[in-house]
């Protein structure tokens, strides 16, 4: 264990309403507390839109949300470059999964 992991930080954050505990390095304090206001804001605004949803639901939402900003950042069409065939198919094939699961009810 290096010194760096030894002072870990123990940082509460707010996320609808709950309060979780998560340990960091400490120059990874700021990013921490920025991305756990991002997931805030992005599951709040979900449950503000007016469906009665689930924390859970919401969470997952969100996920995905974020998972296809992130690759169509790193990469054309959603895509990031270089990724395997096989997990595009697989996780293309877990989101209709999720959209089918959330949309039935």
């Amino acid at each position: 264990m290096s010194a760096a992991d030894s002072k870990r930080l123990s940082v509460p954050v707010r996320v609808m309403g709950k309060e979780y505990n998560v340990e960091c390095v400490p120059d990874q304090h700021e990013a921490l507390v920025a991305s756990a206001e991002l997931v805030n804001e992005r599951m709040s605004a979900i449950r503000k839109r007016g469906k009665a949803l689930g924390a859970e639901r919401i969470a997952v939402m969100v996920a995905l949300n974020l998972a296809r900003e992130l690759l169509m950042l790193k990469g054309v069409e959603g895509v990031a470059p270089g990724a395997d065939p096989q997990m595009i198919e697989r996780v293309r094939q877990l989101k209709l999964d999720i959209d089918s699961t959330l949309s039935a009810d």
